[in-house]
Formats: structure tokens, sequence, C-alpha cells
């Protein structure tokens, strides 16, 4: 079963930096639309930003000028560079993917998250 594996997570002072890093777990075909989202504690999972193969990119107004999506259509892979972190960005951190567009959070595939904690 195809599964996308998350890394790069951890605890990390308010104002550092963390990068997170998403991978199919086996060779697939390509995935065209990722997704990295959030779900802090007792909140709703929300977006965080979405990168599709052609490098078009959106994010969540939260994170704009201080996170970057990034993909790697040769490795089938997505990163997120999280600079100049704030403890309300504290959330447990999915990566998704899909060969096609989709709405409302729809990816065949999603990762098993990865906890971020910044601290004040």
């Amino acid at each position: 079963q195809v599964r996308l594996v998350e890394s790069g997570g951890g605890l990390v002072q308010a104002g550092g930096s963390l990068r997170l890093s998403c991978a199919a777990s086996r060779s697939i075909f390509r995935i065209n639309h990722w997704g990295w989202y959030r779900q802090a504690p007792g909140k709703q999972r929300e977006l965080v930003a979405r990168i599709t193969s052609g490098g078009s990119t959106n994010y969540a107004d939260s994170v704009k000028g201080r996170f970057t999506i990034s993909g790697d259509n040769v490795k089938n892979t997505v990163s997120l560079q999280m600079n100049s972190l704030k403890p309300e960005d504290t959330a447990v951190y999915y990566c998704a993917g899909d060969r096609t567009a989709v709405v409302d959070q729809r990816y065949d595939y999603w990762g098993q998250g990865t906890q971020v904690t910044v601290s004040s």
C-alpha cells in the first residue's frame, strides 16, 4: 500500500526554522498535486501550502512570507521550509498527494503526520 512518509518535525524555539520533507513509500506514478496541512489540538485541519508539478503554489495567509513549499518531480517528493516559526504554528503537520487536482482535502494519499512544536 502506498503511503506518504513525512520527516523533519520536532521542537524549536520561536523564531527558529524547521524543514519538513515528504516522500512516497514506493515508486508510483508522479504526484502532480501536493499539499501540506496542519491540525492543532481542538482545531480543524487546515491548509498550509500547496504546489503543483508545474510549480504553482499557494499559501495560507498565516504563513505567507515565512514558509516555502517546493517539489521534486524526479524524486516525487515535497518539502516545506518553515522560517520565523511562532508558537501558533504548533500542530501536527501532514503531507498529502494526488495525481489530479483535488477539492476539500480529498487527496488519495496522506502521510501519518509529524509533530511540530514551537516554544515561546
